[in-house]
């Protein structure tokens, strides 16, 4: 299986990224856009494993309480085949010490990890080439700041189904001590 651990998002958050998605599309020549079902934010890749009951553990051990989350802002990551464009997730001690937490608890498991630092974003579209004259500075201050609480961390599988990618949760962790 292929799994990463993410935070999903109510329906208010991802009607609000949806509708940021449908006019960053009147802005582009192309591009590959998150579907609706998989917009979530990811805390830590896993990749191919059969481990699925280790990664639970590792969850499992996560004791930060729920927390809010800002999200809001464009930014982007550069690619050859086309830009990467995303909404910026503010800074949040909170949400560094569950990916904190959920890394060590996953290193002690031997579980091979990505070494680059945590930068959380929520991908809005991949491979999306911009109009020659799209504005970016003044789109991002077009999307709205949105928030919501974060109760819990989601174990997601990622498979391909009909030729199309889906993101399924297969386990969800509770945020608190003794929860």
């Amino acid at each position: 299986m292929r799994l990463f651990i993410a935070i999903c998002f109510n329906d208010p958050i991802k009607n609000k990224l949806c509708s940021t998605i449908e006019e960053l599309k009147k802005h582009v020549k192309r591009g590959n856009f998150t579907r609706r079902d998989n917009l979530h934010l990811t805390l830590v890749f896993i990749g191919e494993t059969t481990k699925d009951s280790e990664i639970k553990n590792a969850m499992d051990t996560v004791t930060e309480d729920k927390f809010q989350l800002l999200i809001g802002g464009l930014g982007k990551f550069h690619r050859d085949s086309g830009e990467i464009y995303w909404v910026s997730v503010e800074k949040n001690r909170a949400l560094s010490t569950v990916y904190e937490q959920l890394y060590k608890a996953l290193k002690i498991r031997g579980f091979s990890l990505e070494s680059r630092p945590f930068r959380p974003h929520l991908t809005l579209g991949r491979e999306v080439l911009p109009e020659p004259d799209f504005d970016e500075a003044a789109f991002s201050g077009t999307i709205s700041e949105m928030e919501m609480e974060i109760s819990h961390i989601s174990l997601m599988k990622s498979e391909r189904i009909s030729g199309k990618l889906v993101y399924t949760e297969i386990y969800s962790k509770k945020l608190g001590s003794g929860e």
